[in-house]
């Protein structure tokens, strides 16, 4: 009796194995350092090892790709909105991967240090799903040069915005940046690279 019980938990751990291993998730950051506001740009790539083509997609519930962006203290950061995902469709042991702008989904404003993992969910798995390894980066006010302060066309006297002109030395070499923010709240409107 207790070689059969013995029996059936071997079998039940292989088969739970197995439905862990039908997937092979990782996570990477394009790079660690990031000027604050600029796209942080996260890769994410799926190899199907289940033996048959798999088309993932959003059940209107659940995405079946989400991500978890949290602070150096742990705290997860707010999402500008729901994102829903498109299909993709990958066939047996094929790798696809997916590229994500996490600024484009996450508060991602402030400098700070911060972690990200990757939750995949497979077709008719809508709760649990397969976690990616976390990456960590961390974004940097930068070192400002220059900056202007000028009013809205057509948006009253307290509406401005200010452009700055910044230099910011990230994982590579040092790189010139403009970036516009809002007069009014502070929040960054935009910020990208000039060279």
């Amino acid at each position: 009796m207790i070689h059969r019980c013995l029996r059936l938990l071997a079998v039940a751990l292989v088969c739970g194995s197995a439905a862990q291993a039908q997937l092979a998730v990782s996570l990477r950051i394009a790079k660690r350092q990031y000027l604050a506001g600029e796209p942080v740009m996260a890769l994410v790539t799926i190899t199907n090892h289940a033996g048959k083509e798999l088309l993932f997609s959003s059940d209107g519930r659940f995405q079946w790709l989400d991500f978890l962006v949290k602070d150096a203290n742990g705290n997860a950061l707010n999402t500008r909105g729901r994102e829903i995902f498109g299909p993709m469709r990958i066939v047996a042991g094929e790798s696809l991967a997916k590229e994500v702008d996490l600024s484009q989904h996450f508060q991602l404003s402030e400098p700070g240090t911060f972690s990200v993992s990757a939750l995949i969910r497979q077709p008719g798995d809508n709760t649990q799903g397969t976690t990616t390894n976390r990456a960590f980066f961390s974004q940097s006010p930068g070192r400002l040069y220059w900056s202007q302060k000028v009013g809205l066309a057509g948006g009253g006297a307290n509406q401005t915005r200010e452009f700055r002109v910044l230099n910011f030395a990230g994982d590579t070499k040092s790189q010139i940046y403009a970036q516009v923010v809002d007069g009014q709240t502070g929040q960054l409107v935009r910020t990208f690279m000039l060279g």
